[in-house]
Protein backbone atom coordinates (compact mmCIF):
# COMPACT_ATOMS: atom_id res chain seq x y z
CA UNK A 1 0.00 0.00 0.00
CA UNK A 2 1.20 3.81 -0.84
CA UNK A 3 2.03 6.11 1.49
CA UNK A 4 -1.76 6.84 1.95
CA UNK A 5 -3.59 6.19 5.04
CA UNK A 6 -6.57 3.82 4.87
CA UNK A 7 -9.10 6.80 5.23
CA UNK A 8 -7.69 8.17 1.69
CA UNK A 9 -7.98 4.51 0.07
CA UNK A 10 -11.25 4.14 1.24
CA UNK A 11 -12.09 7.59 -0.68
CA UNK A 12 -10.53 6.01 -3.24
CA UNK A 13 -13.43 3.73 -4.08
CA UNK A 14 -16.45 4.20 -5.44
CA UNK A 15 -19.34 5.99 -3.22
CA UNK A 16 -22.70 6.20 -3.27
CA UNK A 17 -24.07 9.58 -4.50
CA UNK A 18 -28.18 10.67 -3.37
CA UNK A 19 -29.00 9.12 -6.70
CA UNK A 20 -27.55 5.46 -5.90
CA UNK A 21 -25.14 6.10 -8.90
CA UNK A 22 -21.12 5.53 -7.63
CA UNK A 23 -19.03 7.91 -7.92
CA UNK A 24 -14.85 7.99 -7.91
CA UNK A 25 -12.72 10.66 -5.57
CA UNK A 26 -9.25 11.64 -6.74
CA UNK A 27 -7.22 9.96 -3.88
CA UNK A 28 -4.32 11.69 -5.32
CA UNK A 29 -5.60 15.23 -4.91
CA UNK A 30 -7.05 15.23 -1.60
CA UNK A 31 -5.65 17.35 1.01
CA UNK A 32 -3.78 16.67 3.99
CA UNK A 33 -0.79 16.90 5.78
CA UNK A 34 2.21 13.91 6.04
CA UNK A 35 3.09 12.57 9.26
CA UNK A 36 5.40 9.51 9.07
CA UNK A 37 4.11 8.36 5.38
CA UNK A 38 0.23 9.03 6.66
CA UNK A 39 -1.82 10.97 5.15
CA UNK A 40 -4.40 12.70 7.92
CA UNK A 41 -6.65 14.15 6.23
CA UNK A 42 -8.07 17.98 6.08
CA UNK A 43 -11.36 18.01 8.27
CA UNK A 44 -13.30 20.29 5.35
CA UNK A 45 -12.39 17.60 2.71
CA UNK A 46 -13.95 14.48 4.75
CA UNK A 47 -16.87 16.32 5.10
CA UNK A 48 -16.92 16.76 1.52
CA UNK A 49 -16.89 13.36 1.06
CA UNK A 50 -19.60 13.02 3.42
CA UNK A 51 -21.75 15.03 1.30
CA UNK A 52 -21.19 12.89 -1.70
CA UNK A 53 -22.70 9.95 0.04
CA UNK A 54 -26.30 11.42 -0.10
CA UNK A 55 -27.91 14.46 1.83
CA UNK A 56 -27.16 14.12 5.21
CA UNK A 57 -29.40 16.26 7.80
CA UNK A 58 -26.57 18.10 9.13
CA UNK A 59 -28.54 20.27 11.23
CA UNK A 60 -29.25 16.76 13.70
CA UNK A 61 -25.66 16.11 13.45
CA UNK A 62 -25.18 19.65 15.40
CA UNK A 63 -24.30 19.74 19.35
CA UNK A 64 -23.64 22.27 21.30
CA UNK A 65 -20.47 24.07 21.96
CA UNK A 66 -19.98 24.15 25.81
CA UNK A 67 -17.05 23.08 26.51
CA UNK A 68 -15.51 22.36 30.01
CA UNK A 69 -13.28 24.34 32.55
CA UNK A 70 -10.11 22.71 32.47
CA UNK A 71 -6.66 24.52 32.54
CA UNK A 72 -4.99 21.25 31.59
CA UNK A 73 -3.20 21.83 28.13
CA UNK A 74 -3.77 18.18 26.74
CA UNK A 75 -7.69 18.48 27.87
CA UNK A 76 -7.57 21.98 26.18
CA UNK A 77 -5.55 20.82 22.64
CA UNK A 78 -8.32 17.89 22.47
CA UNK A 79 -11.19 20.66 23.61
CA UNK A 80 -9.59 22.39 20.61
CA UNK A 81 -9.91 19.57 18.07
CA UNK A 82 -13.50 18.88 18.69
CA UNK A 83 -14.99 22.26 18.59
CA UNK A 84 -13.17 22.87 15.14
CA UNK A 85 -14.38 19.86 13.59
CA UNK A 86 -17.82 20.85 15.06
CA UNK A 87 -17.55 23.95 13.23
CA UNK A 88 -17.24 21.79 10.08
CA UNK A 89 -20.68 20.53 10.61
CA UNK A 90 -22.11 23.68 11.39
CA UNK A 91 -20.32 24.85 7.78
CA UNK A 92 -22.37 21.51 6.29
CA UNK A 93 -25.85 22.82 8.09
CA UNK A 94 -24.81 26.31 7.19
CA UNK A 95 -25.94 27.35 10.48
CA UNK A 96 -25.36 30.97 11.04
CA UNK A 97 -25.69 31.07 14.86
CA UNK A 98 -23.86 28.03 15.25
CA UNK A 99 -20.77 28.94 13.26
CA UNK A 100 -20.34 32.35 15.33
CA UNK A 101 -20.94 30.52 18.54
CA UNK A 102 -18.49 28.63 17.71
CA UNK A 103 -15.96 31.18 16.26
CA UNK A 104 -15.97 32.98 19.31
CA UNK A 105 -15.32 29.54 21.19
CA UNK A 106 -12.02 28.82 19.06
CA UNK A 107 -10.87 32.51 20.31
CA UNK A 108 -11.67 31.45 23.88
CA UNK A 109 -9.85 28.08 23.56
CA UNK A 110 -6.88 30.04 21.87
CA UNK A 111 -6.60 32.39 24.28
CA UNK A 112 -6.46 29.32 27.31
CA UNK A 113 -3.45 27.68 25.00
CA UNK A 114 -1.83 31.30 24.82
CA UNK A 115 -2.29 31.31 20.76
CA UNK A 116 -4.67 34.36 20.69
CA UNK A 117 -2.61 36.38 18.15
CA UNK A 118 -2.31 33.55 15.86
CA UNK A 119 -5.90 32.32 15.82
CA UNK A 120 -7.51 35.75 15.74
CA UNK A 121 -7.31 36.44 12.42
CA UNK A 122 -9.39 33.20 11.57
CA UNK A 123 -11.76 33.88 14.10
CA UNK A 124 -12.79 37.01 12.84
CA UNK A 125 -12.11 35.88 9.28
CA UNK A 126 -15.06 33.65 10.01
CA UNK A 127 -17.67 35.84 11.62
CA UNK A 128 -16.89 38.08 8.28
CA UNK A 129 -17.85 35.06 6.26
CA UNK A 130 -20.53 34.27 7.74
CA UNK A 131 -22.36 36.92 7.58
CA UNK A 132 -21.26 37.17 3.71
CA UNK A 133 -22.88 33.46 3.84
CA UNK A 134 -19.42 33.19 1.98
CA UNK A 135 -19.70 29.13 3.16
CA UNK A 136 -16.94 28.23 1.31
CA UNK A 137 -15.06 30.94 3.31
CA UNK A 138 -15.95 29.57 6.44
CA UNK A 139 -14.81 25.97 5.15
CA UNK A 140 -11.31 27.43 4.43
CA UNK A 141 -10.77 29.13 7.32
CA UNK A 142 -11.54 26.32 9.84
CA UNK A 143 -9.17 24.31 8.28
CA UNK A 144 -6.51 27.41 7.99
CA UNK A 145 -7.40 27.39 12.32
CA UNK A 146 -6.39 24.62 12.76
CA UNK A 147 -3.11 24.48 10.61
CA UNK A 148 -2.02 27.51 12.16
CA UNK A 149 -2.18 25.99 15.59
CA UNK A 150 -0.84 23.08 14.84
CA UNK A 151 1.83 24.83 13.27
CA UNK A 152 2.30 27.13 16.39
CA UNK A 153 2.58 24.08 18.90
CA UNK A 154 5.34 22.26 16.51
CA UNK A 155 6.99 25.39 16.18
CA UNK A 156 7.71 25.47 19.86
CA UNK A 157 8.00 21.63 20.07
CA UNK A 158 4.78 21.10 21.42
CA UNK A 159 3.96 17.93 19.17
CA UNK A 160 1.87 16.42 21.51
CA UNK A 161 -0.41 18.98 22.02
CA UNK A 162 -0.29 19.20 18.40
CA UNK A 163 -1.29 15.50 18.29
CA UNK A 164 -4.39 16.39 20.20
CA UNK A 165 -5.54 18.71 18.57
CA UNK A 166 -5.46 16.86 15.26
CA UNK A 167 -6.94 13.32 17.91
CA UNK A 168 -9.76 15.38 18.68
CA UNK A 169 -10.92 16.46 15.76
CA UNK A 170 -11.15 12.88 14.50
CA UNK A 171 -12.69 11.48 16.72
CA UNK A 172 -15.24 14.47 16.45
CA UNK A 173 -15.34 13.96 12.32
CA UNK A 174 -15.40 9.93 13.12
CA UNK A 175 -18.73 10.26 15.51
CA UNK A 176 -20.17 12.63 12.15
CA UNK A 177 -19.27 9.92 10.11
CA UNK A 178 -20.28 6.72 11.71
CA UNK A 179 -23.75 8.67 12.42
CA UNK A 180 -24.82 9.41 8.87
CA UNK A 181 -23.59 5.93 7.86
CA UNK A 182 -25.36 4.10 10.30
CA UNK A 183 -28.93 6.08 9.73
CA UNK A 184 -28.92 5.01 5.34
CA UNK A 185 -25.84 1.95 6.12
CA UNK A 186 -24.75 0.26 3.16
CA UNK A 187 -21.40 -1.40 2.37
CA UNK A 188 -19.91 1.55 0.01
CA UNK A 189 -20.67 4.07 2.81
CA UNK A 190 -19.12 2.20 5.34
CA UNK A 191 -16.14 1.86 3.55
CA UNK A 192 -15.66 5.51 4.81
CA UNK A 193 -15.01 4.18 8.01
CA UNK A 194 -12.27 1.96 6.88
CA UNK A 195 -9.31 4.11 8.09
CA UNK A 196 -7.00 1.26 10.16
CA UNK A 197 -3.53 3.19 9.14
CA UNK A 198 -4.62 6.42 9.98
CA UNK A 199 -5.88 4.55 13.54
CA UNK A 200 -2.36 3.01 13.96
CA UNK A 201 -0.77 6.43 13.12
CA UNK A 202 -2.82 8.01 16.36
CA UNK A 203 -1.95 5.13 18.23
CA UNK A 204 1.59 5.37 17.42
CA UNK A 205 1.63 8.86 17.95
CA UNK A 206 0.52 8.15 21.39
CA UNK A 207 3.01 5.71 22.29
CA UNK A 208 5.61 7.70 20.95
CA UNK A 209 4.42 11.17 23.87
CA UNK A 210 5.89 11.81 27.04
CA UNK A 211 5.20 9.99 29.91
CA UNK A 212 3.00 13.42 31.20
CA UNK A 213 1.37 13.26 28.05
CA UNK A 214 0.68 9.06 28.30
CA UNK A 215 -0.39 9.93 31.94
CA UNK A 216 -3.28 12.25 31.36
CA UNK A 217 -6.54 10.02 32.00
CA UNK A 218 -7.94 11.47 29.33
CA UNK A 219 -5.41 10.50 26.78
CA UNK A 220 -4.84 7.41 27.94
CA UNK A 221 -8.52 6.71 27.69
CA UNK A 222 -8.21 7.81 24.14
CA UNK A 223 -5.08 5.47 23.85
CA UNK A 224 -7.52 2.25 24.95
CA UNK A 225 -10.59 3.42 22.85
CA UNK A 226 -8.39 3.42 19.45
CA UNK A 227 -7.43 -0.09 20.10
CA UNK A 228 -11.20 -1.16 20.44
CA UNK A 229 -12.19 1.31 17.16
CA UNK A 230 -9.11 -0.22 15.47
CA UNK A 231 -10.14 -3.78 15.72
CA UNK A 232 -13.66 -2.88 14.96
CA UNK A 233 -12.01 -1.83 11.45
CA UNK A 234 -10.46 -5.87 11.00
CA UNK A 235 -12.62 -7.78 8.14
CA UNK A 236 -12.10 -10.52 6.35
CA UNK A 237 -14.07 -9.56 3.07
CA UNK A 238 -13.03 -6.03 3.34
CA UNK A 239 -16.41 -4.48 3.81
CA UNK A 240 -17.38 -2.96 7.39
CA UNK A 241 -20.28 -4.50 8.73
CA UNK A 242 -23.35 -2.45 10.33
CA UNK A 243 -22.49 -4.06 14.11
CA UNK A 244 -18.89 -2.50 13.12
CA UNK A 245 -20.21 0.58 12.50
CA UNK A 246 -22.26 0.57 15.96
CA UNK A 247 -18.57 -0.35 17.60
CA UNK A 248 -16.70 2.30 16.01
CA UNK A 249 -19.34 5.44 16.89
CA UNK A 250 -19.99 3.88 20.10
CA UNK A 251 -16.34 4.17 21.22
CA UNK A 252 -16.10 7.74 19.43
CA UNK A 253 -18.98 8.95 21.47
CA UNK A 254 -17.32 7.38 24.47
CA UNK A 255 -14.23 9.13 24.08
CA UNK A 256 -15.63 12.55 23.04
CA UNK A 257 -17.93 12.25 26.22
CA UNK A 258 -14.49 12.38 28.59
CA UNK A 259 -12.87 15.19 26.38
CA UNK A 260 -16.22 17.40 27.30
CA UNK A 261 -16.81 15.31 30.58
CA UNK A 262 -20.11 14.77 29.79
Amino acid sequence: MSRLSGVICALALSAASAQGEAQKYDAASFPGFVVDEVVVPVPSEIFSVLDKLGEPNWKQELRGVKTPTTTDRYELSLIFGTVVAEGFVAVQAQDKKAVEDIGREVLNLAQSLGLTKAVRPHAQSILDAVEKNDWKAVRKEFDQTQATVRFEMERTRDIDHAQCVSLGGWLRGTASATSVVAKAYNADRAELLNQPMLVEHFSKSITGMSSEAKSNATVAAISKGLTTIRKAMDSQDGNITQEQVTTIRKTSEELLAQILKK
